[in-house]
């Protein structure tokens, strides 16, 4: 990654900035001639729920539903339902592509479009790497059924047994009379028979993975031309009747309260139609808090007519929260007996006391944002007649649902959600804050549809942030320098002696079960602060910590970083057995693939390298998949630094659904793990100092590093892709920094002066 630390945006101009504008300026900029534009847009009069289903192509006959998941046209179209959030992710390609291989569809005759919440379709949400394991079975058994139905229609049609039928391409075969008919020309009659119940379900007779003609083949994303035209699909861009705008202030410290607010100011700004309090329902700190709303006839009047409110704010016990204080707390805690143990095993201080060398490092990261693109937004309607109609690109509606209901008072099946296209989640959009916001609003403003978005500002700085933590470690080696025993004193955050969301520590974090004495300690500084699961939740800064201190046992060791890896994994595990359809960590899984990358990366001849360029290795398991990684750095004397390239080995089970995705997520990982290299949130007076990309940077694609991707299959049960290959990225680079320049990186953010070497 070739830039210094920070990108320096102060003097970057004003300009269109939405797609559309994107596209005009790139037309011009590229020497192209763009005499005019038009994009599709919601129809005024449907209120109905359209507005979800912008850009799709209509069939030229109507649709008949088979189930819940699949309706078929007389001319060929097959509109396959997508049941989960899209976040970027690809899950609304992925999942329609199992049904549709089940189905023996011809794929250039299938439409997708997105689900509403709705309980008929099981777990409707984007998170934890879940939707692979979760679906992979159940949606081919749908694609399985669907196709058995039309086998019926068409052995009903000729009058002939089904047993004497075969399909191909969205065609039924009769071998005996040589006849064949598309799946358009039995839509009507396979609309007419009974569904398949759950017995016939697991009855279906699924593919040999061999015959399949659109798993692992690559697919790009349904979405993708949309998004390139600018047709408005995103939660940003949802338009319906009647709608007015919201702008909706929050006290800059978490649970602050309104005591004050000068609303006449407000209205009487141009284009503002209302403007109130709102206050909290329950004591959720991601759900409904206090604050002040401000509605009108556009956004940018509600915006600038928020600036004459005035609010005055109970600040509450927030205020005293600062990054200071929590390092300082920290610095005491490790000084001090742990305030509980997480998991002991053998006799550490026995082994730490007798051991032949002794290692001691402290290791530290800082809470993070999600920042994904798209701010928070969200339209709702709250109805006269007591129903509640939502727009919003949520990751889990069903947690929004509970949020809306329980502020509102209304029952769950007054409540329609439609699931709109996130313009980024990365966990963000777990908490639905901004859904029951925007129904508070709807609902005060006299039952009127509002969209409320929010600034980048407001995103930045009221987010359930990726916690910061502090571990302090010790480590002992035995006399032919193996490792012995490891502790571990972890200092994190928690509220009522409870650990906050994606604060804790896994009690057996590797290597407690593969060394002889291991014990992990944990102690809490209390503060009430929203956090929640960032991409790989806790596994992106355990992991840095954790791999980093094995580099540096490893070279007190006077041992290679990858052989005392694997040393370690071939020690005996007292791992579980696995637990529903998540795998346990397999060690000969690891071991696979941290061979498989250092061979790749050619990681044995490194030492021919130039001072100042380094490679490392590390490797982690989350979300069921098994990844090693190996990064390659330059680092100049002034410590600017450049990833070169990354290497991405991994291990997710037997199959790669989609090829293309699957690479772009395990890019987007490599990205996202550089990026969280030179981030940080920090507070003070309880207040969060950052505010936009300015002081809180992604990388830029001038900076990527190459990224060399390599799924290393295994028999096992195909596993989700969109976390695990983001925590080793950070200790690769952090671990070839120090090959590079003898630096060892143990505190997050990085800064140049970290970096500097003669």
């Amino acid at each position: 990654m070739a830039h210094d630390m920070i990108p320096n945006t102060a003097k970057a101009r004003k300009i269109d900035a939405s797609r559309r504008g994107f596209l005009k300026i790139s037309a011009a900029a590229g020497g192209g001639l763009l005499l005019s534009m038009t994009v599709a847009c919601a129809t005024p009069g449907d209120t109905t729920g359209a507005v979800t289903k912008l850009g799709a192509t209509k069939p030229a006959a109507p649709l008949q539903k088979l189930n819940i998941y699949v309706s078929l046209a007389s001319d060929g179209t097959i509109r396959i339902m997508g049941k989960n959030p899209e976040i970027g992710q690809g899950i609304k390609t992925m999942l329609p592509m199992l049904v549709a291989e089940e189905m023996d569809a011809d794929w250039s005759k299938v439409q997708i479009e997105q689900a509403d919440f709705d309980p008929a379709f099981g777990a409707q949400f984007a998170g934890g790497s879940l939707a692979t394991p979760m679906n992979w079975e159940p949606l081919r058994q749908v694609g399985g059924a669907t196709r058995l139905v039309l086998l019926q229609a068409a052995a009903q049609k000729w009058g002939v047994p089904v047993s004497e039928l075969s399909t191909g391409p969205s065609v039924v075969k009769h071998a005996a009379s040589n006849r064949t008919v598309s799946y358009g020309d039995l839509a009507e009659i396979a609309a007419m028979l009974p569904e398949p119940d759950k017995t016939a379900l697991a009855a279906v007779k699924l593919k040999d993975p061999k015959d399949y003609r659109i798993i692992g083949k690559s697919v790009k994303q349904w979405d993708s031309p949309k998004i390139v035209r600018g047709v408005p699909i995103f939660g940003i861009d949802v338009t319906v009747p009647g709608m007015k705008y919201a702008h909706y202030v929050k006290c800059p410290v978490f649970g602050g309260k309104v005591k004050s607010a000068n609303l006449d100011a407000a209205k009487a700004m141009p284009g503002v139609t209302d403007a109130f309090i709102v206050r909290q329902s329950g004591d959720d700190i991601m759900g409904l808090l206090d604050g002040v709303a401000v509605v009108g006839d556009d956004w940018w009047s509600c915006k600038e007519a928020a600036k004459k409110l005035n609010v005055v704010w109970d600040e509450g016990a927030g205020a005293s929260y600062s990054t200071a204080s929590f390092d300082s707390q920290a610095a005491d805690f490790a000084k001090g007996a742990p305030q509980s143990n997480l998991h002991k095993k053998g006799d550490p201080d026995a082994a730490m006391a007798s051991a032949a060398q002794k290692l001691e490092a402290s290791y530290s990261y800082p809470f993070l944002t999600h920042a994904p693109l798209e701010p928070q937004n969200c339209t709702a309607h709250v109805k006269a007649d007591g129903t509640v109609e939502i727009w919003a690109p949520t990751q889990n509606p069903g947690s929004g649902l509970g949020l809306v209901t329980g502020a509102l008072g209304v029952d769950k099946s007054k409540v329609t959600i439609h699931l709109i296209r996130c313009g980024g989640g990365f966990g963000r959009r777990l908490s639905n804050d901004y859904m029951v916001e925007a129904a508070a609003i709807s609902k005060q403003a006299g039952n009127i549809p509002v969209k409320l978005l929010w600034t980048r500002e407001d995103d930045v700085q009221h987010d359930p942030y990726r916690p910061g933590g502090y571990h302090n470690f010790k480590a002992g080696l035995d006399k032919q320098g193996n490792l012995s025993v490891l502790t571990n004193h972890f200092v994190s955050f928690g509220r009522n002696g409870k650990t906050l969301s994606s604060a804790n520590l896994t009690p057996t974090e590797f290597p407690a079960e593969y060394i002889p004495n291991a014990r992990n300690d944990q102690s809490l500084i209390d503060a009430n602060l929203p956090t929640g699961p960032m991409r790989a939740p806790g596994s992106n800064a355990i992991c840095f910590a954790y791999q980093s201190f094995l580099d540096e046992v490893a070279l007190a060791a006077g041992k290679d970083p990858l052989d005392f890896r694997l040393e370690l994994l071939a020690n005996p595990s007292s791992a579980g057995p696995a637990r529903g359809n998540r795998p346990t960590f397999s060690p000969e899984r690891m071991t696979a693939v941290l061979k498989s990358v250092a061979e790749r990366s050619g990681f044995a001849s490194r030492g021919s390298l130039p001072k100042g360029t380094g490679m490392g290795i590390a490797f982690y398991y989350s979300h069921s998949g098994h990844f090693a990684h190996v990064a390659k750095v330059k680092v100049e004397q002034s410590g600017k630094l450049t990833v070169q390239k990354v290497w991405v080995v991994g291990d997710v089970g037997s199959q790669i659904i989609n090829p293309t995705n699957a690479v772009n997520q395990c890019e987007g990982a490599v990205i996202d793990g550089v990026s969280q290299l030179y981030q940080k949130i920090t507070f003070d007076k309880g207040r969060t100092q950052q505010s936009n990309f300015f002081d809180m940077p992604i990388l830029r694609m001038t900076d990527a590093p190459q990224v060399d991707i390599h799924f290393h299959i295994t028999d096992n049960a195909p596993t989700g892709l969109g976390e695990p290959a983001l925590p080793p990225v950070l200790p690769a680079v952090c671990n070839a920094i120090y090959a590079a320049t003898g630096k060892r990186i143990r505190n997050l953010p990085l800064t140049a002066a970290d970096l500097r070497w003669a």
